[in-house]
């Protein structure tokens, strides 16, 4: 499909009057549960996109292209979902056996 034929399938946006708009803004006014906001409260937004995600951590992991035998994989994936996980958690445990 071409991109004619899909913007040809859209609605066309109507606009409205002034009159119309001024309407549409005396309902919104005078329904106590959509007040415009105040000063204050847009000042304390932030944008969606700085929200989105996971929360920062203070030790992020790093990414890393590594090999490892097939029977250390083998066996880890063989463990089921967040085979990841526990493969770190072995490591930091010999991590921390061996750095003292």
């Amino acid at each position: 499909m071409s991109k004619t034929a899909k913007a040809a399938k859209r609605p066309a946006i109507r606009m409205p009057t002034l009159k119309e708009d001024a309407a549409i803004r005396a309902a919104a006014k005078s329904d106590p549960d959509a007040q415009p906001l105040t000063a204050a409260q847009l000042k304390k937004m932030v944008p969606l996109r700085t929200l989105r995600g996971r929360p920062k951590t203070l030790s992020p992991k790093q990414l890393v292209s590594i090999r490892y035998s097939a029977e250390v994989l083998e066996y880890f994936k063989s463990t089921g979902e967040g085979w990841q996980s526990r493969m770190d958690s072995v490591l930091r445990a010999y991590v921390a056996r061996h750095s003292r």
